[in-house]
């Protein structure tokens, strides 16, 4: 039907106007039509094969918990530590380990805890995040550690890692998707490379047996880590004179 009407004003259109008064019509110009192109993908350079030593100055690793689905309450551990076995050229020879101290916990929180908790037996909310045995337990499991059993490359600086989580005493699979940020070197330390990363993973913390806070406080925890690191270069053996 639409055809027909656009057809049918076309052919009005052409009755009501005059007669041609000339054969010869000016062509439209040609437009040529953009082509569009695909930037070319950044060169990822990499570092050298060696031992990776985490930089704690330039690392944080943050964990966030919803809330009531309000909001998710984000905290972070301050005391931790990786060190990486880095080869670019095959990744199954590369393997991350790490640990992180509990007690090392910090969620900032600003209020007046002793008057929101008076029957708790600690000062602080740090304090009952890191002790209690409903969280990290930290006096039975001192530390919390991960160590990689397979990394898989999806493109030139992203990946994945897997590894075995061990929490509270129970030690699951985990998987992190890394990207990898790049290499530098610094004029103090031209001959060690510098590293960078970026990771996150998602777990259910009722999968190593906390439930503490639930419905209430969600079970799956989305971790965050940035992360820089130094390479270990061997020292060298003083010369003889």
């Amino acid at each position: 039907m639409r055809l027909l009407l656009i057809s049918a004003s076309a052919l009005a259109l052409v009755a009501c106007g005059g007669p041609a008064t000339s054969t010869n019509t000016a062509e439209a110009p040609v437009v040529a039509e953009a082509t569009l192109t695909a930037a070319p993908a950044a060169e990822v350079t990499y570092a050298k094969a060696a031992t990776y030593h985490l930089d704690p100055n330039h690392a944080s690793l943050i964990w966030r918990v919803s809330h009531l689905g309000m909001s998710n309450y984000t905290a972070r551990f301050t005391q931790f530590d990786a060190t990486i076995e880095f080869n670019p050229d095959d990744a199954s020879l590369t393997s991350v380990s790490a640990t992180i101290n509990p007690l090392s916990v910090e969620t900032h929180y600003p209020g007046d805890f002793k008057a929101g908790h008076p029957d708790s037996p600690y000062d602080g909310f740090n304090e009952e995040i890191a002790n209690s045995p409903d969280y990290l337990n930290a006096g039975e499991f001192p530390e919390i550690t991960f160590q990689s059993t397979s990394i898989t490359t999806t493109g030139p600086d992203t990946g994945t890692v897997t590894g075995d989580l061990s929490f509270l005493g129970v030690t699951k699979p985990v998987t992190l998707d890394v990207k990898y940020n790049g290499v530098t070197n610094f004029p103090w330390a031209p001959e060690a490379d510098h590293i960078g990363f970026s990771a996150t993973a998602t777990l259910n913390r009722s999968d190593f047996g906390q439930t503490v806070g639930a419905p209430y406080v969600g079970d799956e925890v989305e971790v965050i880590i940035e992360a820089e690191f130094d390479e270990v270069v061997p020292a060298q053996a003083p010369t003889e004179e």
